[in-house]
This record gives C-alpha cells, sequence and structure tokens, in this order.
C-alpha cells in the first residue's frame, strides 16, 4: 500500500475548530437533539421537586408509561413515488390558522420549573405562530400574559372553582384580555395521587429546609433567578401557599356537571373546548351542553391512574362524532412523529405539556424555542417520508395502531378494520 504525507491544503478544510463561545444555554441547547436530551439536561439543571412536578403521573404511573408505549408501538405507513418538494404543516383550529399542528398546553406553577416561566411559554409560541394556553393554575395573570404578548394566539383553560363567581370573573377577564378559546378542564374533580409530589412535599411557594436547600444548591442559575426575582405565586390566587391536593380538593368544584358546562357555554363569547374526554359516551355528552370541539386527555396520566391512552381513545372518539368536530389531543407527545401519529389516529390538533417544560428548564425561553424547532423539523421528515405535502392529508391510511390499519368508508367517519 502506497502512503503519501498530507498536503496542507487537504488538511486545512478538515480543522476548521468551532469558536469556543460565552453563550453556554445556546451551546448546550443546539447539542440537544431530541426531547429526551432536553428532559436530560432539565434535569440536571432543575432541583427534584420542580423536576418530579412535570416529569411524574399519578399512582403507580401505569398512565404515564401507558401513553408513551402507545406511541412507541404505532406503525407509520408511507406512501411511495408521489414526492413532493416541500411539505405545509400549518392546519386551521377553533377558527384560526396555526404555523404546526401542536399548541402549548396549560401548565401549572410554570415559575417553579424556571423564573421565565409563562413569558417563556407564550414568547415562544407568538414567534413559532402557534397557541399559547394559560392554567387557572399559572403563575402570571391572564393580564400579565396578554400584555406581555399582545399579538400571540392565546386560550385560557378554567378549572370551575366552587366559588362560580369567582370562575365568571375569570372567564370574563380573559375575554376581556383577547383569549380566543376556553378550554374546561373536567377531569380534576379532586387531585390525583401524584406520590412524587407527595414524597417531595411539593407546595407553592416551595417550603426552605435543610434538603430543598442542599438540593438547588448545586443548580445556581435556578437557585439565584428564585432568588432575584418577584415571589412565586398563584396570579389568580395571591398570597396562597398550600400542599397542592390541600389546595385542588379546597377550591375545585368536583360536583362539576353538565348543567355547569351548558352555563359556561352561555357566559363564554368565543371557541370552548372540553378538555378531558376519553370515551365515546362523554365526547357525545359535552358536545350535546354546547361545547365546540374536545380535547381527548388523560391529563398527561396526572389524575386517575390506569385510564386509556389518549392516543388509544382518539380514533373511537372520531368514528364516533364524525370528521366535522375538532379533536385535540394531548398526553405523551414527545417528538413530532408522536404528533403525525395523533393526526394520522384522527386528531386535528395536539398540545405539548412536559415536552415544552423540558425545554423550559432546560433554558427558558431559548429552551422552549427549542423544543418547537426541534418537534417542527421531525414533523417535516415524517411527514415527507409518508409522502404527503401537508398535514391536512394524512389519515388513517398512514397508520397501524394495534395491529390495525385505520380505514375510512366513503361519506363516513373514521372507523378500524382488523
Amino acid at each position: 500500500m502506497q502512503r503519501n504525507f498530507p498536503q496542507l491544503s487537504e488538511l486545512r478544510p478538515l480543522m476548521a475548530f468551532e469558536r469556543p463561545s460565552l453563550d453556554f444555554r445556546s451551546t448546550r441547547l443546539a447539542r440537544a437533539a431530541d426531547l429526551w436530551d432536553l428532559r436530560r439536561i432539565a434535569r440536571r439543571r432543575t432541583p427534584k421537586p420542580a423536576f418530579d412536578y412535570v416529569d411524574g403521573g399519578a399512582g403507580r404511573e401505569v398512565t404515564l408509561e401507558r401513553n408513551r408505549r402507545a406511541f412507541a408501538d404505532v406503525e407509520l405507513l408511507p406512501s411511495i413515488l408521489g414526492g413532493h418538494a416541500s411539505v405545509d404543516l400549518s392546519t386551521t383550529i377553533a377558527g384560526a390558522r396555526s404555523a404546526l399542528p401542536v399548541g402549548i398546553a396549560p401548565t401549572g406553577f410554570t415559575r417553579f420549573m424556571h423564573a421565565e416561566g409563562e413569558e417563556a411559554g407564550v414568547g415562544a409560541a407568538a414567534a413559532t405562530g402557534i397557541p399559547y394556553t394559560l392554567s387557572t393554575m399559572g403563575t402570571r395573570s391572564i393580564e400579565e400574559v396578554a400584555a406581555f404578548q399582545p399579538n400571540s394566539r392565546r386560550w385560557f383553560q378554567l378549572y370551575l372553582w366552587n366559588d362560580h363567581d369567582a370562575s365568571l370573573d375569570l372567564v370574563n377577564r380573559a375575554a376581556a384580555a383577547g383569549y380566543d378559546t376556553l378550554m374546561v378542564t373536567v377531569d380534576t374533580a379532586i387531585a390525583g395521587q401524584r406520590l412524587r409530589d407527595v414524597r417531595n412535599g411539593m407546595t407553592i411557594p416551595p417550603k426552605l429546609n435543610l434538603r430543598t436547600v442542599l438540593d438547588a444548591s448545586y443548580r445556581p442559575e435556578w437557585w439565584f433567578n428564585f432568588l432575584t426575582t418577584d415571589s412565586l405565586k398563584f396570579a389568580s390566587l395571591s398570597g396562597t401557599s398550600h400542599a397542592l391536593p390541600d389546595l385542588i380538593n379546597s377550591m375545585f368544584d368536583p360536583t362539576l356537571s353538565l348543567d355547569d358546562l351548558r352555563w359556561l357555554r352561555s357566559v363564554w363569547p368565543g371557541k370552548l373546548f372540553v378538555k378531558g374526554v376519553l370515551t365515546v359516551e362523554d365526547a357525545r355528552k359535552s358536545l350535546d351542553a354546547g361545547a365546540d370541539g374536545l380535547v381527548v386527555s388523560n391529563h398527561g396520566g396526572r389524575q386517575l391512574d390506569q385510564v386509556p391512552a389518549s392516543l388509544h381513545a382518539v380514533s373511537a372518539i372520531r368514528a364516533e362524532v364524525g370528521p366535522d368536530v375538532e379533536l385535540i389531543l394531548d398526553s405523551g407527545i414527545m417528538s413530532g412523529g408522536d404528533i403525525v401519529a395523533a393526526l394520522c389516529a384522527g386528531a386535528d390538533f395536539t398540545l405539548i405539556g412536559r415536552a415544552y417544560m423540558y425545554g423550559l428548564m432546560a433554558g427558558g425561553r431559548q429552551g422552549v424555542q427549542r423544543a418547537l424547532d426541534i418537534l417542527a423539523e421531525q414533523m417535516r421528515v415524517a411527514t415527507t417520508l409518508l409522502g404527503v405535502s401537508s398535514v391536512a392529508e394524512l389519515g388513517p391510511q398512514h397508520l397501524r395502531l394495534d395491529g390495525r390499519v385505520a380505514s375510512t368508508p366513503a361519506g363516513g367517519p373514521v372507523t378500524a378494520r382488523p
């Protein structure tokens, strides 16, 4: 074998070393290839009670694992030889356009995970052109979020309180502040048994003891932000500091009924979605009571354990309600491929909670933006390889779920066949 000495001219292109950067946040986020990488960064940088609140589920976390297994077991079925130069990932949901078929789900206690909190979420959502949902249990108020991003598309998630006048005040404030969609959560009559939170003594504001101080001590950025920003509280529940299950069980209305849903429909001027639907019976009842659409959700496995995966529920609900009712799916999404699978299974749109919170904990607004960018690129690759030119073309013909290929009969709703 003949050997030659390398020429300097040949080596020069191979020695283009990156310049060191002092922007450590951007550097670590750029190295995250997927949302699981962001999760690993988040775990390193966030105190255990905050990380576990996001990462955990109810009971033995059977539903939490079931949600992920449902997506992992999906088979996507590409159509070949019908290539397209580009893919349109935009869609219409609740009467307006979204740049991606995904929005940010409502999350409580958000500034406990990272001081940028709701500002990071709504800022990244606005920059991406997707909806942002503010939680009743948010750590910024309805008006603060609207003022921070006045041109963003904002939805408001409502837990109905025992004090219905207080709930009505929230609804009216959301309408006045330009929130166009009300999302009524119906699966939280009482708090789920989130055992990680019990073990961690999770409260808002957090109670400082030797264990929590030591846990935060080697996460200096989180600790510095916590000490140097305004106090952490529920923006709608100023001054409240309770153990989380006690707070939910004392404030939320466990008698929430269809009459309450009809009442909310009568006082809310925009679109109304019911969040927490898993059965065809509840889907029909919600629509009959005035809902414009449904969020097929098991609360990310954080309420009743051992319920169906949202991905498995959405196909049956689509078959029940037909093609014209808008269905949003959440719970378990951790990739753009998961979003594509949800759309193929019958959803019109999706929401991400944990997925964006991992980005938030990993790097504030930049981290949320990184999570959204990763999802967008994964969706672009998946849809291109499936052989479609837009997300509107995705359907049951592209999905095998639990060994079955879904099909759409002519003129009828989505069903499934062996």
